[in-house]
């Protein structure tokens, strides 16, 4: 496997219109550009993964080792052959190059790439437009025949060697690297591309379309002698939450709002407390199952809103852990979460520091 992958996230992105660039805009549930890295990784096809970024600062997460970030140049050619000049030490054999405007091609089409490769120099996905096109050249229109003609997606799959050394000798600025190989007569093998890998470029097309609001709720008891569990993170306390579970007031509320918002009952239906393989489960587990019926479904969380309602632990002490902590629990970017810490202002069993409770509101996009 001596594949690379290099995604191209550097642009201006004038046309979206937008105080961000595109590539950090949220697009279902995460950054734009984290689509292409997780299914990169997801796929187990590459050796290493290159993001071309404008300002690699701007990146705040801590990817696993093989993944590099590199500054990108003015112009996505200039993007482009910096990453090539990058990866040469690593004596490549094939490189594939996305633009992280495409966050919806599937693993499915970086396999078949990468199995055209074996017989061909350059391999590209294409799919037919849907509308009649026009084309004007000195004043004069031609029309286009649609089925004679191609718009070509990426990612884009070539023998490293023969990219390289065209790309170091290219003067003009190229929009991709197909165009590289035709300009200099290369051949290329056309695969059939994806109907769903459209490119983002304005606002509205990440807008979402319709979306559903769900609440949760939970309350339970302190108790000795037992570890505090919230949001999936151990906290250090005298006391933990009576439950048949591990108490864990934060996830079971995530789980009833989420299970609200797509109208699918509630958590004691999926985990009764009657059943003995649920005594002492740890809430992070009940959460992963709900999680897989949201992706499922094709729903996509827009944003938590979440009250920790207790006198002690404070929550200003452990809110990032805990953000953190579901974040990765949901697969969503971290803020999509909020959590506030609210008091009764020593009033009933909260109040006496005997039980802890939490409500959560959240809006999922279909």
């Amino acid at each position: 496997m001596n594949n690379y992958f290099i995604i191209l996230a550097s642009g201006q992105s004038k046309r979206f219109n937008s105080k961000i660039p595109k590539q950090f805009n949220i697009y279902k549930n995460k950054a734009l550009f984290k689509h292409s890295i997780e299914k990169a990784i997801k796929s187990k096809l590459f050796k290493k993964i290159i993001l071309v970024i404008d300002n690699k600062k701007a990146v705040k997460e801590k990817f696993q080792k093989n993944i590099l970030i590199i500054k990108g140049g003015k112009e996505r050619s200039d993007s482009s052959l910096k990453a090539l000049k990058y990866i040469k030490k690593f004596k490549p054999k094939n490189v594939l190059i996305h633009d992280a405007a495409r966050p919806n091609f599937s693993i499915r089409l970086l396999n078949n790439l990468v199995q055209s490769l074996k017989k061909n120099k350059g391999v590209i996905p294409v799919i037919t437009p849907k509308d009649s096109i026009k084309y004007k050249e000195n004043n004069k229109l031609f029309n286009l025949k649609r089925k004679n003609s191609f718009l070509t997606q990426t990612p884009q799959a070539f023998k490293f060697k023969d990219l390289y050394n065209l790309s170091i000798k290219q003067k003009n600025k190229v929009t991709d690297e197909a165009t590289l190989f035709i300009e200099n007569n290369f051949k290329i093998k056309f695969i059939k591309g994806e109907n769903i890998n459209n490119k983002i470029t304005f606002k509205e097309d990440i807008e979402n379309k319709k979306t559903y609001f769900g609440i949760g709720f939970d309350i339970h008891n302190l108790i000795k002698g037992k570890k505090l569990f919230l949001g999936g993170i151990n906290i250090p306390y005298h006391s933990g939450l009576k439950g048949h579970s591990d108490g864990d007031v934060i996830i079971h509320s995530i789980i009833d709002s989420l299970l609200g918002a797509m109208r699918k009952k509630d958590i004691g239906t999926f985990f009764p407390d009657d059943k003995k393989k649920y005594k002492n489960i740890r809430s992070s587990k009940m959460l992963k199952p709900i999680v897989e019926i949201l992706n499922n479904n094709k729903f996509y969380i827009n944003n938590l809103d979440i009250n920790l309602i207790c006198e002690r632990p404070k929550v200003s002490k452990y809110r990032d852990k805990i953000i953190k902590s579901l974040s990765n629990l949901l697969n969503i970017d971290k803020q999509l979460i909020n959590l506030k810490g609210k008091t009764v202002e020593k009033l009933g069993l909260i109040g006496k520091e005997k039980a802890i409770a939490c409500e959560v509101i959240c809006s999922i996009t279909e």
